[in-house]
């Protein structure tokens, strides 16, 4: 089962928001608190809100091998995570407006594109002259640079993941209007709205839009292999015996259930990473945590 730790949630600085002065009013129930005039998203509602999204997206494409997952990222920080990241189809340069609600369009550029690289290998490029074959390279060029990502798909995507919902606005207006759901990070300068699956947290830090892209992206596999083994058991001769699917359903809750592990869910934890502000006393309560937190490692 895909999940993922406080501690990864920590290491890549998931937690920190944007300035105080540049948040989102809308954001407010999902930040823990302000220190050095940041704000810091509660790790603890990322956490479970981004179990809810890996669960939905494994579940998702669990349910028929065709469903595809669309990758939407084109902040500078996001580029690199998502085209090697992905796991299937992605835009990581500039969204085009209509890729989604006027993609038969977009379907056309697509198959021009792939005339352009057939003339390459069939010869039809030799027979044509020096400046006709620049033209056609630079067209190919400007092609590929928007539709690299998205070249084999053939319909409208099931979901789509956006990081960063304030620059790829038009991305997620579009996928609303055709009722696609969307998978979301945001962060405290954005707006959760029209996001299916929100997932607060930092989409500046390119460790933490790693991590998001990279366990979206396994989701999505888990979620592949999944389909594969049920359709090998269904596929199996009547004289073997059949695997009862409430038996996979089963060890797919048990999963989602994580045990107690070495780290703590506390909100502590985030506030230990953080200095204090200055001349701000320390607590009684900060003291205990530290405490329990030495006692459960003692234990251990």
């Amino acid at each position: 089962m895909v999940t993922v730790t406080m501690k990864e949630l920590l290491e890549a600085g998931v937690h920190f928001g944007h300035q105080v002065r540049r948040w989102n009013p809308k954001m407010k129930e999902y930040i823990f608190g302000e220190r050095n005039g940041i704000y810091i998203i509660d790790l603890q509602k990322t956490q479970k809100m981004f179990r809810e999204a890996l669960q939905y997206v494994t579940n998702a494409i669990a349910e028929d091998r065709g469903k595809t997952m669309l990758f939407v990222g084109t902040k500078r920080q996001a580029q690199d995570a998502v085209r090697e990241e992905a796991g299937q189809f992605y835009v990581n340069q500039r969204w085009l407006g209509g890729l989604l609600t006027n993609f038969q369009t977009v379907q056309k550029s697509i198959k021009r594109l792939k005339d352009l690289e057939a003339m390459q290998t069939d010869g039809r490029y030799e027979k044509l002259t020096k400046k006709e074959r620049i033209k056609l390279d630079r067209e190919r060029q400007g092609l590929e640079k928007t539709l690299s990502g998205i070249k084999g798909m053939n319909r409208l995507p099931d979901s789509i993941f956006v990081i960063d919902v304030r620059k790829e606005e038009i991305a997620v207006a579009e996928a609303n209007k055709l009722g696609i759901p969307v998978i979301a990070v945001v962060d405290t300068n954005c707006s959760p709205e029209g996001v299916d699956y929100v997932i607060p947290g930092n989409d500046d830090a390119l460790r933490a839009v790693r991590l998001f892209a990279s366990r979206i992206a396994d989701a999505v596999l888990e979620g592949q292999q999944m389909l594969t083994e049920g359709n090998a058991g269904a596929e199996r001769p009547a004289g073997e015996e059949q695997p009862e699917p409430a038996v996979a359903t089963s060890e797919i809750e048990s999963a989602a259930i994580e045990p107690p592990s070495e780290e703590s869910n506390d909100l502590a934890t985030v506030a230990e990473v953080l200095p204090p502000a200055e001349g701000e006393p320390e607590t009684a309560s900060h003291d205990e945590a530290q405490n329990e937190s030495a006692e459960v490692v003692a234990a251990s």
